[in-house]
Parts: structure tokens; C-alpha cells; sequence
């Protein structure tokens, strides 16, 4: 199979690395490597990549809403994101705005290849600390939806847009409130459904 592959970091080291190991690999010929969201949301259209590598943390347009707006234009390339940050948040965040796999970047190179072949393949490659860690969240023990049925329509507005990978400032504009309200919002939000962060709120909610 010849695959497309985008590649999108802002490393221009990582960056060209990561296109002479995928180039290089049998059947990823065909490679678009960008340095940022914007670029890649004005080549990867018309490349029409199987899969895509991202990174989070780029410099103007997060990962997570570039994820987003490329899987509205390509629904069907997998999105696997290529990043240091291991924390809930950002695992959930990512998922939520539709990425399909989850990898460190401390990953071998075998491991990205391998990552590649999976998604394009349907599959959903996962490093195994992050792997462990959405089991984790989905095992913690809740207390049977208790407070859910309390919020107000607006808190279950936000909740629905945080479960989507929305962040604070999105949900501000979307709603034409302020990001302190939105903040408000979340603390009370927090204080019905006992929990102590967005993912706990989003995990407890999506039960």
C-alpha cells in the first residue's frame, strides 16, 4: 500500500527526522511535513493523508483544536498524536477532539511505524503509560452519577463541550460568556459532581 502520511511539529529537528523515518519505511512514501496548525490546515486537504502525526504543543493554534478542524475536513484520516505530555487532561482533551492514537515521544522509532501501520489499519495506538492511564480513569470508583442530575442546562452545556476537547477560552466564545464565568461555572460543576478536574468531570459526565 503507498500511504500518505502529515506530519505536523514545530520542531524543525523532530520534523525532519520523523519525515526520513516514515519516507523510508515500506509503502509511506508520500510525505507532507508542516510546522504548524495553520499549515497544515491549508496542505493536508488536498494531500488527503491515511494518517497524520501531531504534535500538541505548536506555536499559534493548539494541537488539539488543529485536530479538530482536520478530522471536519478529513473525516477519514487518523489522527495520531505525537507528544511529551502524558497527563489526563491532555489524553482526554486529544481524544475528545478526535485523535485516534496516543504516543510520547519518547516512543522507538519501530513504535511510531508500528503506530502508523495500526491506525491506517483502524486501529487506535496507544504508548502503554497512556494506555494505562485512560484504563485508570475509566476504573476510578464514582458515586453512580450522584449530582449529575443537579447541574443547570448551562453546566451541562459546558460539560457537553468540554467532553468534545474544548478549552475554557472555546467555551467562552461559544457561549458568549466571559472565561471567569466559564471558570465559575466548572468550580460549581466540580463541587456537584465531587471531582477535582476537567477529565473527572468529563469521565463522571460521558458515564
Amino acid at each position: 500500500m503507498n500511504m500518505h502520511l502529515g506530519i505536523v511539529e514545530d520542531d524543525a529537528v523532530l520534523r525532519k527526522s520523523l519525515a526520513r523515518l516514515v519516507g523510508e519505511a515500506h509503502g509511506m512514501q508520500n510525505v507532507i511535513a508542516c510546522a504548524s496548525g495553520e499549515e497544515a490546515l491549508q496542505k493536508l486537504p488536498a494531500f488527503k493523508p491515511q494518517v497524520v502525526l501531531m504534535d500538541l504543543n505548536l506555536p499559534q493554534m493548539p494541537g488539539t483544536e488543529c485536530i479538530r478542524k482536520l478530522k471536519d475536513l478529513l473525516p477519514a484520516t487518523q489522527v495520531i498524536v505525537l507528544t511529551v505530555y502524558e497527563d489526563s487532561e491532555h489524553i482526554f482533551r486529544a481524544l475528545k477532539a478526535g485523535a485516534s492514537g496516543y504516543l510520547l515521544k519518547r516512543s522507538e522509532p519501530d513504535e511510531v511505524l508500528e503506530a502508523v501501520t495500526n491506525a491506517s489499519e483502524g486501529g487506535a495506538p496507544m504508548s502503554s503509560q497512556v494506555a494505562q492511564r485512560v484504563v485508570r480513569s475509566f476504573h476510578e470508583p464514582t458515586s453512580a452519577s450522584l449530582g449529575t442530575t443537579t447541574l443547570t442546562d448551562r453546566e451541562r452545556e459546558i460539560l457537553t463541550f468540554l467532553s468534545k476537547g474544548f478549552a475554557n477560552k472555546e467555551i467562552a466564545e461559544k457561549m458568549n460568556i466571559s472565561v471567569p464565568t466559564v471558570r465559575t461555572h466548572l468550580r460549581h460543576i466540580y463541587e456537584k459532581l465531587h471531582v477535582r478536574s476537567r477529565t473527572e468531570a468529563i469521565v463522571k459526565y460521558l458515564k
